[in-house]
């Protein structure tokens, strides 16, 4: 199969999954998005305030015969860094020691990340090509977000071929424990505030009785 595209959205469109579009009535609007260029291929500023809050997305790659693979990867906010408006690149913690991503991209350079933002009901999808890079410790060390536990084994690069949005029709929303802790934090503290206002108030009633 070639991998010869007309416009970004053909990463995803491929020629099998157009005719479903066609069959199923879909195809004229996604026409409309190909005659106005596709799909988004560099980091703007939207793309880039989402990945600084982001601190959990699932990356897919396959097998050379085609065996797919999704792995989930974390971090603080902010782990994913923009190296330019077509790279993006994370520090890659070791872990089970399966290494079963890294295999896959050894001989598939294919991957795909998927963002979600549950306490927004939003998500991101990414096409594009990634490869590790395990021989740049000043990368590396540039890449670790500063203070957390964990041991860098290598970097990942992903090069961004398109990306896109979907709306928030059937994300249920969730919210991470840290900001339910700091939420429930401020309720406690302002009711702590109020209810010593109200025992101020209610002195001098109390010493008058």
């Amino acid at each position: 199969m070639s991998d010869t595209h007309t416009t970004s959205s053909d990463v995803a469109f491929t020629p099998a999954v157009k005719a479903i579009q066609a069959r199923k009535g879909s195809r004229d609007a996604y026409a409309r998005v190909e005659q106005n260029g596709g799909w988004r291929t560099e980091v703007d500023e939207n793309l880039a305030a989402f990945l600084s809050q982001t601190n959990s997305f699932y990356m897919a790659t396959a097998t050379a015969d085609g065996q797919p693979y999704i792995q989930h990867r974390g971090g603080p906010k902010g782990f994913v860094k923009i190296l330019d408006k077509n790279t993006i690149a994370f520090a890659d913690y070791s872990g089970n020691r399966q290494y079963i991503t890294q295999g896959n991209l050894s001989e598939n350079p294919k991957a795909h990340i998927f963002v979600m933002d549950y306490a927004h009901r939003r998500r991101v999808k990414i096409w594009g090509e990634a490869r590790v890079v395990d021989d740049d410790p000043a990368l590396l060390k540039s890449l670790m977000p500063v203070g957390y536990k964990a041991r860098p084994e290598q970097v990942i690069l992903f090069r961004i071929s398109a990306w896109d949005t979907n709306c928030a029709q059937h994300i249920p929303q969730k919210f991470d424990a840290a900001d339910v802790a700091a939420a429930l934090a401020s309720r406690d503290a302002r009711i702590a505030e109020l209810e010593a206002e109200v025992a101020k108030l209610k002195s001098p009633v109390s010493a008058a009785s």
